[in-house]
């Protein structure tokens, strides 16, 4: 969407701020031996003591609050009460929401607890790209240049990244022009950004696939290579300057 007025300001302000506590809360809540079912159930109540209602279950009647995945899910994982959290394990959740005609959305993933696996280098990387990303958007640069750099800086680290989940347009339903805020450089791609448009960035950084590849549930995304991958993202207003990062409540790379 694109702000016009203080109103419209203030309403996506709030469902970001309600989204980035939400999601903020989810991750201090978590422990291993939980459930994700249970987990989601907290983020929910968070949701609705709030007024907002689940994007992803108002939009596409998802079977959850939110979205959790664990381990190699990439993205869209089902938060059920088999799914459970143990010691290391790398978590992301995703959330989404509606209030008032507003929509936000953000995510990011950690690991839970110490780090037995490794999974923090990649998480940090992932942090550290979108915030590189989000240092370069303004209105009028290509779309396909945050792309380029998110794509490189991955590279540079070692990793690949997903090329068929992207960020998205957002604020009077959860996804918007533009549709196609890929995690790589698309020449074709002339468009460019829009002062006062709001946006979600994410990233998509992986250890070796480059392609999501839906589950057999209709919901779940795995890797084509396998391995695993960690997703960041922020609803930002874009300005003539630097972004206003709308859902900077969630604390995710601060």
């Amino acid at each position: 969407m694109s702000i016009s007025s203080e109103a419209e300001l203030l309403g996506i302000s709030r469902i970001s701020e309600i989204v980035g506590l939400t999601l903020k809360e989810m991750r201090a809540y978590a422990q291993p031996g939980m459930s994700a079912l249970e987990l989601d159930n907290f983020g929910g109540a968070i949701l609705q003591a709030k007024g907002a209602k689940s994007a992803p279950r108002l939009t596409y009647g998802f079977p959850g609050w939110t979205c959790i995945s664990v381990n190699n899910e990439i993205a869209h994982g089902i938060p059920t009460e088999n799914k459970i959290f143990k010691e290391g394990d790398l978590i992301n959740i995703d959330v989404s929401a509606e209030l008032d005609g507003f929509w936000s959305d953000n995510g990011g993933s950690f690991v839970l607890g110490q780090d037995l696996y490794n999974h923090a280098p990649l998480v940090e990387a992932s942090k550290r790209i979108l915030t590189k990303a989000l240092q370069h958007i303004k209105g009028g640069v290509k779309i396909s240049e945050i792309g380029r750099i998110i794509e490189t800086e991955a590279k540079k680290s070692g990793y690949t990244v997903i090329k068929n989940l992207a960020g998205h347009g957002v604020g009077r339903s959860l996804h918007e022009e533009p549709h196609q805020i890929l995690n790589y450089c698309d020449r074709f791609n002339q468009e460019r950004f829009k002062k006062n448009s709001v946006v979600a960035i994410e990233t998509f950084i992986a250890t070796q696939s480059t392609l999501a590849v839906e589950q057999a549930d209709g919901w779940t995304f795995l890797g084509n290579k396998g391995g695993f991958v960690a997703q960041h993202e922020h609803t930002i207003l874009v300005t003539s300057g630097s972004p206003v990062i709308l859902t900077a409540m969630n604390e995710i790379i601060s």
